[in-house]
């Protein structure tokens, strides 16, 4: 007796063993003649309609992706929802996984545009204020072109590719340049406060403007602030336009169309097992990456010039971190108010020349008090009143020469305050950014995470229960996917060619920004430091145009008109009203400082 009740038990382990590691092979097989397990999981993932599946199984001889010589429970609808069904399931894991970059870049691209807002629209207040301050008479008229400048500022930062900084600048010196030839030159030509402006006035406008790119009243102060803001905003305008890009990207992917051949390989796949009774077994690992390989085979080939594009994005958010005084954004958006002021007092050093030259161009302008007679007889005077008198208050010009609003502007608490938030949110978003440099590299295995099969000795091949996958598994680049065992690989997806195509172009020209940028502001400010040292010599000598040995005869012609001077020093220009005399040692001269380069 206990011999045979032994052996019942011995019988009882046996059937069990065989149902917990061979459940589809084994228990699946007493309910053979009956489809009933593969309606419930039909139904329970809403594939379609569950009247679809047959009740037994059938010869399945109308399938095309899962047939097979033995009886089967599904039919050719049964196909088409599977394909319907798995194609919405591959993309919306593709969505889960993309979500976090997609939330990453989008969060940061958004601070980085508030940010820049924030920076750009403070100094385009601190510019505005330049006007109400020193130059009153230009307040009104002025403000708006100070705020447009700032606008195409903004739009460069953005990564607008319309944008153009140089044009914007140049746009604002030639609308400057009547307000200030007719408001601070020569006070009262021109100038109506309450009347709409004639046609003549305005004809006169365009041609103070037009004349502005011969005359150059500004001196090289445009193109200095050209220069230093197109080298301290290249790293914010690069990070915009590679973080648009970047999204540009992730979107893309999401929406990547998958291949009539991809949606026939992941059918096989998912879902030809249930077609024999079998709706728990997990597909190969080996199956499930060649099949995502392929059906990714797109998205893979961006990865290469992806991690190009990380690894840049990195950089530009060091930079942006760890800029130094010399190139930091703040820091040359709050110098733009420099640079006017300066461009305004350049003007008004050399308007005996810029008045001259635009009467000989545009003709003689209206009847009113000049300003030459008054300029140099303030430059003259300045140092003897200075000393005689110094409780009187210097006249306007000279108070404004002596002004160095580089030294006492207190603007320090504002700069770092904004400072600290740049730097922060660009060493948070380097850290970020860093894990994804080889998403998309990685994203068919990331995919098959979760169809992999677990703690099971056997898995499904594509076509049968087996305990491993043994047909090769390729490299996910197209030249290996040729060889896929599982499907047909083909790249026909023209939206990620063309963004494969973009990637590697952009990353290509700014590859190396931050030496290109130090390069090229290197040779664009030796130039300008010549062309400065050449027009303050030049300035010095009215008839310098003309030949040599003409000049003596005609400054002796010229004994009774009063000529100025201007003598270099390593730091500034020594400016003086003499009559003739070529010391520079007089108590009228006035020391001028030229802006730092």
């Amino acid at each position: 007796m206990f011999r045979s009740t032994l052996q019942n038990v011995d019988l009882f382990w046996v059937i069990l063993m065989w149902c917990v590691f061979l459940p589809e092979a084994g228990c699946r097989s007493a309910g053979a003649d009956s489809c009933h397990e593969v309606k419930t999981a039909y139904m329970m993932r809403q594939i379609g309609p569950v009247e679809l599946v047959p009740q037994r199984p059938g010869t399945g001889a109308s399938l095309r992706v899962c047939a097979h010589p033995g009886p089967s429970c599904c039919t050719s609808k049964m196909e088409d929802s599977y394909m319907a069904a798995v194609r919405s399931e591959t993309q919306q894991k593709m969505r889960s996984y993309s979500f976090e970059l997609k939330y990453l870049i989008a969060g940061h691209r958004k601070a980085y545009q508030e940010t820049f807002q924030s920076l750009v629209s403070f100094t385009a207040n601190l510019t505005s204020t330049l006007f109400d301050s020193s130059y009153s008479a230009l307040a009104s008229d002025c403000r708006p072109l100070v705020f447009q400048l700032f606008s195409e500022i903004k739009r460069h930062l953005s990564g607008d590719p319309n944008s153009s900084l140089d044009q914007a600048v140049r746009q604002f010196y030639d609308d400057l340049f009547p307000l200030v030839y007719r408001r601070l030159l020569n006070p009262g030509i021109g100038h109506t406060s309450t009347l709409p402006q004639s046609s003549f006035s305005t004809g006169q406008d365009d041609c103070l403007r037009m004349t502005q790119q011969d005359v150059s009243p500004f001196g090289l102060h445009p193109r200095l602030l050209i220069s230093n803001l197109f080298k301290a905003l290249r790293p914010g305008r690069a990070l915009s336009r590679l973080l648009m890009l970047a999204g540009e990207v992730v979107n893309a992917t999401e929406k990547a169309t998958l291949s009539r051949e991809c949606g026939q390989g992941l059918v096989k796949m998912q879902y030809c097992s249930h077609c024999r009774g079998l709706t728990l077994i997990r597909p190969c690992t080996g199956l499930c990456v060649n099949i995502m390989r392929g059906c990714l085979v797109g998205v893979s080939e961006l990865g290469a010039p992806w991690g190009n594009l990380v690894v840049l994005l990195q950089r530009l958010a060091a930079t942006l971190a760890t800029s130094s005084n010399h190139n930091s954004l703040e820091l040359a958006l709050l110098a733009v108010r420099n640079h006017v002021n300066d461009a305004i007092l350049h003007t008004q050093l050399h308007g005996p020349r810029i008045t001259a030259t635009v009467e000989k161009v545009c003709g003689p302008q209206a009847s009113g008090p000049l300003m030459t007679d008054y300029l140099y007889t303030t430059i003259h005077t300045t140092s003897l009143t200075l000393k005689r008198s110094p409780v009187i208050s210097p006249p306007p010009l000279h108070r404004r020469l002596q002004w160095q609003p580089r030294k006492s502007f207190p603007l320090k608490g504002s700069r770092r305050d904004k400072s600290r938030s740049l730097k922060k949110l660009s060493r948070e978003f380097e850290g970020s950014i860093q894990r994804y440099q080889w998403f998309f590299t990685e994203l068919p295995e990331m995919l098959c995470e979760s169809e992999m099969e677990v703690e099971q000795h056997t898995c499904w091949s594509g076509q049968d229960v087996v305990e491993s996958y043994e047909s090769r598994v390729v490299g996910s680049t197209l030249t290996a996917q040729r060889e896929n065992p599982e499907m047909t690989v083909r790249n026909t997806d023209t939206v990620l060619k063309g963004l494969k195509r973009k990637l590697e172009q952009l990353t290509q020209v700014m590859k190396h920004p931050v030496v290109k940028v130090l390069k090229q502001s290197t040779w664009i400010l030796i130039i300008a430091q010549c062309l400065l040292i050449n027009t303050l010599l030049h300035s010095a000598r009215p008839d310098a145009h003309r030949r040599r040995r003409r000049r003596k005869k005609e400054e002796e012609e010229k004994e009774e008109e009063e000529t100025s001077g201007v003598y270099l020093t390593p730091t500034a220009a020594l400016v003086c009203r003499r009559p003739g005399s070529p010391s520079p040692l007089l108590s009228g001269c006035v020391n001028v400082h030229y802006p730092e380069l």
